[in-house]
């Protein structure tokens, strides 16, 4: 999945492993994970007598084991536990790889070629690990460098896996109930308990009522024409995930409701393909048959990490009615808890499921409703009495006030990187300092121009218009930015501010990434070293000092998904983590009482040992990645473990999706960050819904090149799987605006669908 020019290494890695001593290494047998590991940083550091030793001394004591390991397996591991048990496999086959980049480093391509081949046919299912947090395939960054080697290219088109004809889902049999009467066929016992059940009691009743491929009607999909149809074509081979993005609609529905993966799992990947279909009812009844019958139920990630179907389910079904209000109903009363929910252990999950109704509603008596307004309900709580400060009012919802007046979080990451310029290698640049046309103007913020008929070429009807009054003009009103390690332009900041009105949310990495901490990246940071700990916190300090007066900050941000634990233990302590966030969130308000103070987890991680260890930390902010239906349980989680406000500090989607074209693309990004907007909206003050939402961070303004890892080339490799378009994350494809063909980077901008659809909402 990931391209040649694979090194995490350059600057970036020397920066954050620190030095490192070849005299310690000990007599013993190394693990293939710690020898992969120094070589990865000798290859860094450009020593090519240490690259060559720990490389060849992985593959000499662990080839054995690879060999093995490769032949036990049939195809490509899918998830993060199904990688990490063939370790061996991909240490060796990393180590390769590493050979090969150092060959190719010296100009050996002949001989890096010939090691390249070796992977391809000897070590195709290894995979190589990420620090940014995924598993790129080996095999297939061998096959772009070859190519590189040949062609001058990377671009590799590989053969779909499953059927990809066009086709229309028609069903045979719908069912004879769009909000299927769930009492008149079973009983409810102990709802709202870990004892709740739905008991059937007239099941000929029930799967005439759902129609087929809905639980428990899923035989019925082998009477229907398009059974027999696809089975006669040879359209069901391949794996069940592959058709889950296929256009073959009928071999989709068919391949998902005859697959062996578990009811609820089953019934939500079913319920997407009817969703794509157009079959929204039907798709309805198949999301809220898992509500009812399988609300426990759960799949893996990527990251082997528990998804818990039935909350997601609940969070498709809202997402479907409000965008279709004609259908007239509203699901109310639904909620599933998974009591100990918040780690990577299912093995002590405990159900709490209520599974509601749904109701019809009169859209006319919806629209006169008058909702409450700040003065009617009073003021129950302010925290921070500064410039910037939270309130919560007596319905318990809560808003981000500046200068006294309510302010919603309409926030982007700005990092408009040069295309060719990369951490990975070292080359990566200063946005807020970098004038490479030498007129005195900073590039991206006040150089940058649109490019509207995306020819490539900046005409004379295309002036300079700048990033920062693109921004203003598309309603944004803060960036995220961290302080460190790139130094920061305060001049620059202060114009953004007084010129456009955008604001700051000014962040400290908290070790993450051993910034901050002086850890090495491994093992990383250690949230109980008193070292690490020390300097960390000078590090806030140093940060709050310079920029508490600063008339752009909007708050403070501590960390970055930490939780996840890449090159820090966040993920194996957090109870130490959260009470060493609390720990520094004291120390900023004595220094600072002007500005909140906010954390930035992943996702919801450990949400309920953030509520008991941090309860000086003003705000609940993660990182969410969920899908085109918003974020689910989330706002209504942090509400009961927390009793916090939050917001999303990043998220995103691709303008990129295999099999589409760039305007179905950028329709497809613009309609995934919508929905999640709408969620967003749907969660803030005196909305109706949970209340505690203050905005979000869309993640990014501009498209990154270097993300996948060869810098000068746009490479739609996905890089993990994901709810996304396509069922990847294009991570070079995350902007608001793209880079054309690059040849005018840092310059150029090509505005897409989702810029505009934000200017309608925020403007």
């Amino acid at each position: 999945m990931i391209n040649a020019r694979r090194f995490f290494l350059g600057l970036f890695l020397i920066f954050l492993c620190g030095s490192f001593s070849w005299a310690q290494d000990a007599p013993q047998k190394l693990a293939s994970g710690d020898l992969t590991t120094k070589a990865w940083i000798a290859h860094g550091k450009k020593d090519l007598e240490a690259t060559k030793k720990y490389t060849q001394e992985c593959i000499d004591l662990y080839q054995k084991e690879a060999a093995e390991e490769q032949a036990a397996l049939s195809a490509l591991p899918k998830n993060k536990k199904e990688i990490e048990a063939v370790q061996s496999l991909n240490d060796v086959a990393t180590c390769y790889f590493i050979q090969a980049e150092s060959l190719m480093r010296q100009e050996k391509t002949a001989d890096a070629k010939k090691i390249f081949q070796l992977i391809i046919a000897k070590y195709s299912y290894g995979q190589a690990w990420d620090p940014r947090g995924w598993f790129w395939s080996l095999r297939l960054a061998a096959e772009q460098t070859i190519k590189k080697i040949e062609t001058g290219s990377i671009d590799i088109v590989e053969k779909k896996k499953v059927s990809q004809l066009v086709t229309k889902l028609v069903l045979a049999d719908s069912g004879n109930e769009d909000f299927v009467d769930y009492p008149k066929y079973g009983e409810f016992k102990n709802i709202g308990t870990k004892d709740y059940q739905y008991l059937v009691t007239d099941q000929e009743g029930l799967i005439a009522a759902v129609g087929e491929g809905i639980y428990p009607n899923n035989s019925a999909v082998r009477k229907d024409p398009i059974f027999k149809a696809v089975i006669k074509d040879k359209r069901l081979e391949g794996d069940a995930w592959d058709f889950l993005y296929s256009p073959d609609l009928e071999a989709a529905f068919v391949k998902w409701t005859t697959s062996s993966e578990p009811q609820g799992v089953r019934l939500y990947c079913t319920g997407l393909i009817l969703e794509k279909a157009g079959l929204i009812t039907q798709a309805l009844k198949c999301y809220y048959a898992i509500v009812v019958n399988f609300p426990g139920s759960y799949g893996w990630t990527y990251w082997h990490t528990p998804w818990y179907v039935g909350q997601a389910a609940i969070g498709k079904i809202n997402f479907l009615l409000r965008r279709n209000p004609q259908l007239g109903y509203k699901l109310e009363g639904a909620k599933i808890d998974i009591l100990n929910g918040f780690d990577n252990d299912i093995s002590n999950d405990v159900t709490v499921a209520s599974p509601g109704q749904f109701v019809k509603m009169d859209l006319a008596s919806e629209a006169a409703k008058i909702k409450p307004v700040p003065e009617t309900i009073g003021i129950k709580k302010t925290v921070g009495h500064g410039k910037v400060s939270l309130v919560q009012y007596n319905n318990d919802d809560w808003q981000l006030l500046v200068e006294g007046k309510p302010y919603i979080i309409k926030g982007i990451t700005y990092a408009p990187t040069k295309i060719g310029q990369s951490p990975d290698e070292g080359t990566l640049g200063n946005w807020m300092e970098e004038d490479l046309n030498k007129n005195n103007k900073i590039d991206g913020p006040y150089d940058s121009f649109v490019d509207r008929n995306r020819n490539n070429l900046q005409d004379a009807d295309e002036p300079n218009i700048g990033d920062f009054k693109l921004m203003q003009e598309m309603g944004v009103n803060t960036i995220r930015l961290y302080h460190h390690p790139l130094k920061v332009n305060k001049e620059l900041m202060r114009d953004m501010y007084s010129t456009y009105g955008i604001r700051v949310i000014m962040g400290d990495f908290l070790g993450k990434y051993a910034i901050g901490s002086g850890a090495t990246w491994n093992p990383g940071t250690d949230y109980n070293n008193p070292e690490h700990r020390k300097n960390m916190i000078e590090s806030v300090k140093k940060m709050v000092l310079e920029f508490k007066d600063e008339p752009y900050i909007l708050f403070w941000l501590l960390g970055n998904e930490n939780v996840y634990g890449y090159a820090c233990n966040a993920n194996e302590d957090p109870v130490a983590y959260f009470k060493f966030v609390n720990e520094v969130a004291k120390i900023i308000k004595t220094l600072d009482p002007e500005h909140p103070v906010a954390i930035c987890s992943g996702d919801v991680l450990f949400l309920d040992k953030f509520g008991k260890n941090a309860p000086d930390i003003d705000i609940f902010g993660t990182n969410a990645y969920r899908g085109d239906y918003g974020f689910g349980a989330f706002w209504r989680q942090v509400k009961e473990q927390t009793g916090k406000p939050a917001f999303i500090t990043e998220f995103g989607c691709p303008a990129y999706a295999e099999g589409k074209n760039t305007d179905e693309a950028e329709e497809l990004q613009a309609q995934y960050h919508l929905g999640s907007w709408e969620d967003i909206q749907d969660n803030m003050a005196f909305a109706g819904n949970q209340g505690n939402a203050l905005g979000g961070v869309v993640f990014e303004w501009l498209d990154e090149w270097w993300k996948a890892y060869e810098p000068a080339i746009h490479d739609t490799k996905g890089l993990w799987t994901g709810p996304f378009p396509d069922g990847y994350m294009h991570e070079e494809w995350l902007g608001m605006s793209g880079q054309g063909d690059g040849k005018l980077s840092p310059f150029l901008r090509q505005l897409r669908k989702v810029y505009y659809m934000y200017q309608k909402k925020w403007k």
